[in-house]
């Protein structure tokens, strides 16, 4: 095989407008074949993004002999299950953020997916991958800024539509578990360890009774980690990773440009020094090396178990924010 087939489960907009479109990139990625639940959405997704086979379910997309990878954009609250059924159709999984609704069913996947040794699953995390982040942790690695102490993170937008699932409870909407997740994971990422306790403040919509303003301490062994996310807010992100000797600031974090340069920045008490990246996807990026693990049969860029340990955390926030006091990671 010179490429992995892959199936889309549904006709979710970032799917349709971020990922698949991304895959199409890249030589590795043949888009065959695109779910919904009606059968003319999916219809009009295939003949919009040149996709020969659209199912009216999913259940037809994973009977599929041909299709050997799902990617899915699913709400988060059918994130296991339906993941679960792609390995038990013999389907490799690259599933969307967060992978779970909590670290229990989380742990759940994780321990189902050891019984399918030879298909691939993960948790689409496609900022990690871009080479800002490549180049921050490297950074970091080789002792740039010093030791590094703290990290601070901020991710925004504005969206108070009580139909987006963003804004749906049961669906697995609110702030932290769709952006706060990022500032999570890049805190675990850049201190590669896991914070020992955290605290958390959360401020929930009196309507939708989803989180729209969440604040948090992650403190790690070496240093500490804080964020603030939120949902009605004016749009924003930003990362600054600070050492003793300098610090990371890194302008577009999460949702890179596929068409522009992306800056990070290398500042210190002498002077300011710019780094520009080539043009990239990172979800072109994320799905080349997701696809090259199918096909030699290597390990996955990130475990599943790096989802369970997030879900841990942002459980962990929810927990602290509840009881107004600080939360073990366990």
């Amino acid at each position: 095989m010179d490429n992995i087939s892959w199936g889309i489960l549904s006709t979710a907009k970032i799917g349709i407008e971020k990922v698949i479109p991304a895959m199409e990139k890249s030589k590795l990625c043949k888009i065959s074949a695109i779910a919904s639940r009606n059968p003319d959405s999916a219809r009009k997704a295939a003949d919009k993004l040149n996709i020969s086979k659209a199912y009216g379910t999913y259940e037809e997309l994973l009977a599929d002999p041909e299709i050997q990878a799902i990617y899915i954009p699913l709400p988060n609250h059918l994130h296991v299950p339906w993941s679960i059924k792609c390995l038990e159709a013999g389907k490799h999984v690259l599933c969307e953020k967060p992978i779970a609704m909590d670290a229990t069913q989380a742990n759940e996947l994780l321990e189902i997916s050891k019984n399918y040794p030879d298909l691939k699953i993960m948790e689409a995390f496609m900022y990690r991958f871009h080479p800002q982040w490549i180049k921050a942790k490297q950074l970091v690695s080789d002792g740039a800024i010093g030791k590094i102490k703290t990290i601070q993170s901020f991710f925004s937008y504005f969206n108070n539509d009580s139909r987006n699932i963003r804004n749906q409870r049961e669906l697995g909407g609110g702030g932290l578990m769709d952006i706060g997740c990022y500032c999570i994971s890049l805190s675990r990422f850049i201190f590669d360890a896991e914070p020992l306790r955290v605290f958390g403040i959360i401020d929930f919509d009196s309507q939708f009774k989803v989180d729209i303003l969440a604040s948090g301490i992650l403190d790690f062994e070496k240093g500490t980690s804080t964020f603030t996310c939120s949902t009605q807010l004016n749009p924003y992100q930003r990362v600054n990773i600070l050492g003793t000797e300098g610090c990371i600031e890194i302008e577009i974090p999460f949702n890179a440009p596929p068409d522009k340069k992306c800056r990070t920045f290398i500042l210190n008490d002498k002077d300011i020094k710019e780094v520009a990246f080539d043009i990239c996807d990172q979800y072109t990026i994320e799905c080349e090396l997701f696809s090259n693990a199918i096909l030699n049969n290597t390990d996955v860029p990130t475990p599943l178990e790096d989802a369970v340990a997030n879900m841990k955390v942002i459980d962990a926030i929810f927990e602290s924010a509840k009881n107004n006091l600080w939360s073990k990671i366990s």
